[in-house]
Formats: C-alpha cells, sequence, structure tokens
C-alpha cells in the first residue's frame, strides 16, 4: 500500500527521515515497523509565525518493498548526417533546443559568440578584478549565456508553456542534485552549473551535433523572405533548413541587425532599478523570526511587490547567501546582477528592485523607434558609469540615505568584488525609477521590518532583468511572421524568463522546427 501524507516538521526534524518516522507512523495509525519506504515529494518553508516549518509532503510505501522505478533516461541517437539545424546563442534556451532537435532527429549547430566555460571564467575573473572586459566573453555571453554564472534557480510559474518536469529531468541527468525534483523552490547554484553546462555539450556533440565558440553572427542570409543561414563575424557562411535566434536579452547588435535589415521587432515593457544588500542575518532575523537562524533552515529570502504611480515595484532575482556580480558587456557602462553559490552561504543577501517601464514613460527616445527602450537602458547603464568609480566600481547608497535624498558619507561592507563608490542614486536615476523606489521602499519597509535597515545599501544599476524588445512570431508555428524559418526564441525574444522558462521556450521551438 502506498500512502501521501504532508507533515509540518520542525527544521531538524525535516534533516533527516529518522526523526520524523514514528510521526508517519502515528498519523498513518501503522507499526513503524510496516514502513518499508519513504520518499519526499516536495518540500517548502512556512515561516509565517515564530515557530517556522517545512511544509512536507511524503509517498510512503507500507507492509510493500518500492518497486524501483527506472529514473528519467534520456537516448540521444546519432545525427551528424541529418538536416542541419542553426541555433544562435548557447544559453538554456539555446542548449534546450539543441538537445531536443537531437531527440527529434535534427543536427543542431550551436554558434556561441562567447568561449567556453573553462575559458570564459577566466574573463569573468578578470572582470571581478576590474582589469578587462571582453564584450563576448563575460557574466552575460559564453557558453550556458546568462544563466551560467547566476544562482540557478530554476523556479517558474509558466507551467502551461511546456513540461517543467522534463527540463528538471534533463538537468539531475547531466549532474544536477537530485533534490531539484522535489524542493519548492530549487535552484543548482552557479558553483555547479559550469559542470552541468560542460555536460550538455558533450551530450550534443556525442550525438553528432556542433558547438561552436567564438563564432559571433553579423548577418542573416535571407531569400524570398526565408532565412537560408547566417554569416560569421569571420566571413563564414553557414547555411541550415531553420534559425532559432536564442541571443538573451543583452545582444543588443542582434536588435540592431534585425532593426537595419527591416525584419519587425517591437518594443515591449520592461523593468530596471538597482540591487539592494543587507547582511544575510539581517534577512534571516526577520523572516524567521530570531536572532540566529537555525542551523537546520537555509538562508531566507523574500518577495516584495508593490504599486507606485501605476507601475509595479517589486523585487527581482532575490539572492539569499549571494554576491552582487558585474554583469557588463561593453565599456563606459555599470550593470549589477545578483548570484549564489549552492550553499547559499556567502555573508551578504541581496535582491533587484526595479520597476516597470512602458515606452510611454521616455518619449524623447522615440526617435529611436521600436529600439526607444534599448537605447534608454544604454543610457542609464552609461549614467550609472559616469556616477561611479574606476572602471566598474559601481556607484551606491545607503538605502536610508537614498530615502531621504542625501550623499552617504560612507558606505558598508559589500559582496560587490570590484567596489562601491558613494554616489547620489537618488539624484541621476530617472524620477519614472527614482521616485517609485522611494515610495516603495517606504511600503517594503512597512511589510519586512528591518528592511530599512542602516546596513542596507542601494548599488546601481539592475537592468538587464528581461529584453525591451519582443521578436514578433506565430503563436501557432512560432514562426517570424515576416521570415520563414526563422524561430525567436528564450529570453532574447522576448518570451521567457529564467533558465526554466528559456529551456522550455527552446523545446517547444525545436518541436515546432520538426514538425515543418
Amino acid at each position: 500500500m502506498i500512502k501521501e501524507i504532508t507533515l509540518n516538521l520542525s527544521p531538524k526534524q525535516a534533516s533527516d527521515i529518522a526523526f520524523y518516522r514514528k510521526d508517519i507512523a502515528k498519523e498513518l495509525n501503522v507499526e513503524e515497523s510496516d514502513i518499508r519506504h519513504i520518499e519526499i515529494i516536495k518540500k517548502s518553508i512556512d515561516a509565517r509565525k515564530k515557530d517556522v516549518k517545512l511544509v512536507t509532503r511524503l509517498q510512503v510505501w507500507i507492509g510493500e518493498e518500492k518497486k524501483e522505478i527506472e529514473e528519467a533516461k534520456f537516448e540521444f541517437s546519432d545525427v551528424s548526417t541529418k538536416p542541419e539545424v542553426i541555433i544562435v546563442g548557447g544559453g538554456p534556451a539555446g542548449l534546450f533546443a539543441a538537445l531536443e532537435l537531437i531527440q527529434k532527429g535534427l543536427k543542431p549547430i550551436i554558434l556561441e559568440r562567447g568561449k567556453i566555460v573553462s575559458e570564459r571564467k577566466k574573463d569573468v575573473a578578470l572582470i571581478n578584478r576590474n582589469t578587462s572586459v571582453n564584450p563576448d566573453s563575460n557574466y552575460c555571453f559564453g557558453e550556458g549565456g546568462a544563466g551560467t554564472f547566476s544562482d540557478g534557480k530554476l523556479y517558474t510559474r509558466s507551467s502551461k508553456r511546456g513540461n517543467i518536469k522534463f527540463i528538471l529531468d534533463l538537468l539531475e541527468f547531466h549532474g544536477a542534485n537530485k533534490n531539484i525534483l522535489s524542493d519548492a523552490h530549487p535552484h543548482i547554484g552557479t558553483n555547479n552549473l559550469p559542470r552541468i553546462i560542460k555536460r550538455i555539450r558533450q551530450t550534443i556533440i556525442d550525438a553528432g551535433g556542433e558547438v561552436l565558440f567564438n563564432t559571433k553572427v553579423v548577418d542573416f542570409i535571407i531569400d524570398d523572405n526565408k532565412i537560408k543561414g547566417v554569416v560569421t563575424q569571420n566571413g563564414d557562411k553557414i547555411s541550415g533548413i531553420a534559425t532559432v535566434l536564442a541571443t538573451g536579452h543583452s545582444a543588443n547588435d542582434i536588435y540592431e541587425l534585425l532593426h537595419n535589415k527591416g525584419i519587425k521587432i517591437e518594443a515591449k515593457p520592461f523593468a530596471m532599478g538597482v540591487r539592494v544588500e543587507h547582511p544575510q542575518d539581517i534577512i534571516d532575523s526577520v523572516q524567521y523570526h530570531c536572532n540566529i537562524r537555525d542551523e537546520y533552515l537555509p538562508a531566507a529570502s523574500y518577495n516584495l511587490v508593490t504599486q507606485a504611480q501605476n507601475r509595479g515595484v517589486y523585487s527581482f532575482c532575490m539572492c539569499p547567501g549571494g554576491f552582487i556580480v558585474p554583469a557588463v558587456t561593453g565599456p563606459d557602462e555599470i550593470v549589477v546582477n545578483g548570484m549564489s553559490p549552492s550553499r547559499r552561504n556567502s555573508y551578504f543577501a541581496n535582491s533587484g528592485m526595479v520597476v516597470e517601464v512602458k515606452v510611454e514613460d521616455f518619449p524623447e527616445y522615440e526617435k529611436y523607434g521600436d529600439l526607444a527602450g534599448l537605447k534608454y537602458r544604454e543610457q542609464l547603464e552609461k549614467t550609472a558609469f559616469l556616477n561611479g568609480g574606476d572602471g566598474i566600481v559601481a556607484p551606491a547608497q545607503r538605502i536610508n540615505d537614498f530615502l531621504k535624498g542625501k550623499l552617504s558619507q560612507d558606505l558598508p561592507e559589500t559582496s560587490y568584488h570590484p567596489g562601491l563608490v558613494s554616489s547620489p542614486v537618488h539624484f541621476w536615476l530617472p524620477d519614472s525609477i527614482g521616485q517609485r523606489l522611494q515610495e516603495g521602499f517606504k511600503v517594503f519597509g512597512r511589510k519586512m521590518k528591518g528592511f530599512l535597515s542602516h546596513h542596507g545599501v542601494v548599488v546601481g544599476v539592475e537592468s538587464r532583468t528581461s529584453s525591451p524588445v519582443r521578436i514578433p512570431r506565430d503563436k501557432q508555428t512560432l514562426n517570424h511572421p515576416q521570415i520563414k524559418n526563422l524561430y525567436p526564441c528564450g529570453e532574447g525574444a522576448g518570451f521567457a524568463g529564467g533558465i526554466v522558462s528559456a529551456a522550455m521556450d527552446g523545446v517547444r521551438c525545436a518541436d515546432m522546427i520538426s514538425e515543418m
């Protein structure tokens, strides 16, 4: 007999099945000796009260042994001689599109502008040392895309857009910890993602696919409104029966290329703001109602949202036990993002705090047409650079000073390795963003006592939450409405947000191509 049961457990109890076998037996009214196997289905934290509980849903085998069910396995047949599909971009959308194409009997050719992940690590290290920025190999570009050097958050609300479990199974198949299948908010950790990305690349190559690095696409080969292939920066022409455009939300040059060739793109709403960082123990004490976090509890997170002047203000990509990182992709700009290692054991917690942005918020950029949001974003990143310190030393302000509109006399310790410089962030942020953040922070301070701590710091700017441009596509076929066999995909096309949703979008595009 197999039964499901949900228990509210203390953090210590939840850490080991041995601590709650008796509770299961009592709840199910069976002898403890009759319990043959226990399996965790889902685990989530309930911190609404001072006595924090872990809500744990379990499957219990009573009086019978669990029949071993073969774990999800994937077979990737040889596609080396099959029709070729070009994938521009080697992030989650591109990688999972490639895996699905192989399963459908097509040969993927991934063209990645950046470097292999081991070499990319070296370029990221140089950025952190404020030494140099390689525009094609950084936190945004290179093997695995922006997702490689991120928290590896796998939570998504996009369940109607694809099979989330299929994506998680594929990640687990390539080396992710099995707990991603049961955690309510699973994450992999920036320290583990490169290893998994390398295994996915090897799967693609072993099946006869190709992954080409340092291969930047600079033009499209179009004939009679059909895409026939692409041209690389070396002048090479690569052909395929279809092209998946999965370049990520920071590939400004691709948006410019589409615009200049008269290929339809659309301005879309997006969000920009700042990163806010606190010592992790402040967030723990607020969220867990304690002075010191229970050793069995993970670093606490938060999710904040409100409205200010008819625009959403909200936390984005919250990184408990994490770091603020320089997500720059070129000279004379400051862009910050956040990431966490798998153990989330940094002294700091950070989150994007962003404001919804619409094209009507910056009428002076209307002259750029559908690139208006892109140009607005670029200008804000350059403004942050001008208000920062040497190189990519980021402009910052204590959160209370940001609210009061005054320059901070000093700044707290930070996780941002290149360093911070005191700056009147409240002054140079556009009013449509800065004023709304100030209103939002006041609300967040009431919702979450301790958020407005003197130890909290605002760091500018968080500008790459999503693409300011959408590349349109037919809802049924996912084909671009103007250019046949061109499949806009993932975050860069404006149809995803995060690793899992981008991966699912890649799978959907591959499925549509296989039905051509």
